[in-house]
């Protein structure tokens, strides 16, 4: 498991939340088998969302490259 022991040095004090409590605000547990990575529900509403997030994952990855 990673952890975030401590605040880094140049992080700003009001823009910093821990791993432990990232998974304590979202009541994440553990997985326990392979069945539970399964996505129950399809993460994007329609296909126009799920479009144009690949529109901009395929834009920043070649935003690097001009």
């Amino acid at each position: 498991m990673t952890t975030t022991p401590q605040r880094p040095d140049d992080w700003p004090a009001d823009d910093f939340v821990s791993t432990e409590e990232l998974l304590r605000r979202h009541d994440a547990r553990p997985i326990a088998t392979v069945d539970d990575l399964a996505a129950t529900k399809d993460p994007f509403e329609s296909d126009t969302e799920h479009d144009d997030f690949l529109a901009d994952l395929y834009a920043s990855r070649r935003a690097d490259l001009g």
